[in-house]
Order: structure tokens, then sequence, then C-alpha cells
């Protein structure tokens, strides 16, 4: 298995395409503990991946809280002895019909930046103690391209994750840790979206699609599963862009 012997941490995995990852990585292999708000949730994907022969722990964490994170790395360690793969999946969505709230460009900064940031900041040691390891970060094509509807502070955090990813790339690949992000494109939408989770919207911005459907969030699980393996061990400070096609346009 691709993952045999690694272990985990996976932000935002109680649901969608953290909870898709979660259950792949331990299909895979992987001890997984899964890190989010949603404690319900998360423990029933916990449950879920030990029923079906995993290993798999929930840690409540708030990716803007800094001690939640060092408890969460901790409690991974202490769990399992290291910590070898790190997977930046929370974020919150920009879909919203006031793109000039103030109070929302903050609220995508402090989740979608700063949470990625943090996740690193605490993550690094552990993965330095344990002679490296892989990163993941959950961008998205709006760290590409601007949109109508989407609110300008989800843009500018997934581009600030885009590019954060590269910067720690460089500073870490000495120390055996891989960092890269991954793109998704058009998918289900999140818990948090509004305007985009309207049918009339996205039938509309289906069209821009070339594959013309939605993606699904196992196949942004397949990608962000090659970056965390071994596989990928001669790739960091890469993007790997989930989209049917959406930026070749």
């Amino acid at each position: 298995m691709r993952l045999a012997g690694k272990v985990a941490l996976i932000t935002g995995g109680a649901h969608g395409m953290g909870g898709a990852e979660a259950r792949m990585f331990a299909r895979e292999g992987a001890k997984v503990v899964i890190g989010d708000l949603l404690e319900a949730e998360g423990r029933q994907v916990a449950a879920a991946i030990a029923a079906a022969g995993g290993d798999a722990r929930f840690a409540r964490l708030d990716v803007t809280s800094e001690p939640d994170w060092r408890a969460a790395v901790a409690t991974t360690v202490d769990a399992f002895g290291k910590l070898d793969v790190l997977v930046n999946n929370a974020g919150i969505s920009g879909s919203d019909p006031d793109t000039l709230s103030t109070a929302l460009w903050e609220r995508l900064m402090d989740v979608n930046a700063r949470g990625v940031f943090l996740g690193m900041k605490h993550a690094i040691p552990a993965l330095q103690r344990a002679g490296g390891g892989s990163i993941v970060n959950i961008s998205s094509i709006s760290g590409f391209v601007g949109q109508p509807f989407i609110h300008m502070g989800y843009n500018a955090s997934k581009a600030a994750v885009r590019v954060m990813t590269k910067s720690a790339a460089v500073q870490y690949a000495r120390d055996g840790i891989r960092v890269n992000s991954v793109h998704p494109g058009f998918m289900p939408p999140m818990l948090t979206s509004k305007t985009t989770a309207d049918p009339a919207m996205r039938a509309e911005m289906l069209k821009g699609v070339p594959m013309g459907r939605a993606g699904r969030p196992e196949e942004v699980a397949c990608a962000v599963l090659f970056l965390a393996s071994d596989e990928a061990s001669y790739v960091t400070g890469t993007e790997l862009v989930v989209d049917g096609g959406f930026l070749a346009l």
C-alpha cells in the first residue's frame, strides 16, 4: 500500500474532500488523525475507518488556534510515535453575495491562509524529527484566477496558500520535507458556500468546465495521495490542478 507505515494528520477531515482523503489514506495503510471543529462528524469518520480495518483518531482542531495546533500535533505523535504527512485541507468558502465585506475578508485570510501557515509551523518540527515527510496544502483554481461572485479574499487566501507552499518547499527541502499544493476546480458545494450552492448558478458555472461535469472529492483525494506518497519523492514546490480542464481554457 502506498502509505503503509505513514502517519497523517488531515485537517477538515470530517466531511467532503477531507473525509475522502482520510478514508483513502487509511485504505492505503496510513494511520490517520482527523482534525476538525465538527466533533460528531469527525468521530464518525474515524469510527468508519476503524470498522473497515483502519486506524484513525479524532482531534478537535480550530486551524486558527495555535494551542489547538500544538495539541493536534502532540496527539498525533503521542498516539503513533511520529508525524509523516500533513494535509492542510480545512477552509471556508468565499461564495457570498457581499463581495466587499471586510469581516469576510478577515475571516477568509484567517482560516484559509493563516490556518495553513500555522499548520506548517507546528508540523514541520515533528516532520524534521521523523527524518522528513510531506505536506500537501489544499488551495484552489481561485488561487490562479479571479472569478465573478466570489469574494476577492477567497482568491487572495488561496493564492497565499499557493505561494507559501513554494516558500516552505524551498526552505525545508534539505530536511527531506516535500511541500506541494493541490488546486481543485468545480466541486460539490462546501458547507459554507452560499451563491455557488444555488443550482442555477452551478449550472452556469459548469459551462466553463471543458469536461462538462463537477469533480468528485475522491478525485482530489487521489491527487493528494500521490503527493503524500513516496511515489512523488522528487516532487516539491509544485501545483497539481484537479479542475476538469478549466484553467486550460
